[in-house]
């Protein structure tokens, strides 16, 4: 099993405790005002059911973060395949959701950094991108803060939300295994 460290976070597998906590970061309005709607239980429920065996077969996924000096679960952090047709894929996407008492103390751009690190070390990609709804500025602040790029002819309308929702227009970044090593 992988785990990742930083000065302040670990990220790695989900755990059964996970479970409550994930679904009541999900259900927040606050956390998901750029998503279509907040998650039940059960959806929640799914990612974690998905990301445990992916992390324990292939070495990266959707991690959990915490918190290493209290423990505490704050949400996830990792590498993902979409499961959506798009333009740019095939894929690997660089994807984050914290809690929102864990927002603004920089956990989201360290934990994405030491996923990065992974993707283009130990994992052997080439490139990760990373997408989000246009009105969500916080993630796309922190894909500039870890050297992503965005591109904007890569910018698509999100095939799962409804043509005329406000976030179907995605934005496109994009940072290939070079551009990272040149930031280092």
């Amino acid at each position: 099993m992988t785990e990742l460290t930083t000065d302040r976070l670990l990220l790695r597998n989900w755990k059964e405790p996970d479970r409550e906590p994930y679904a009541a970061l999900n259900a927040d309005p606050a956390v998901m005002e750029h998503f279509p709607a907040p998650q039940t239980r059960e959806q929640s429920d799914a990612l974690i059911d998905r990301n445990r065996p992916a992390i324990d077969e292939r070495g990266w996924g959707l991690w959990a973060l915490e918190v290493r000096e209290t423990g505490e679960f704050i949400g996830f952090t990792g590498l993902s395949v979409p499961s959506f047709e798009a333009p740019f894929m095939p894929a690997v996407e660089i994807g984050w959701r914290l809690a929102k008492g864990a927002w603004g103390n920089g956990y989201a751009s360290e934990a994405a950094r030491a996923a990065l690190a992974y993707g283009f070390g130990p994992a052997g990609l080439d490139e990760i991108v990373s997408f989000t709804a246009t009105p969500n500025l916080p993630s796309q602040r922190v894909m500039q803060r870890i050297g992503m790029t965005r591109d904007e002819a890569g910018d698509f309308d999100h095939p799962r939300i409804e043509v005329g929702h406000r976030l179907r227009r995605h934005v496109f970044y994009r940072i290939s295994r070079s551009q990272w090593e040149s930031t280092r």
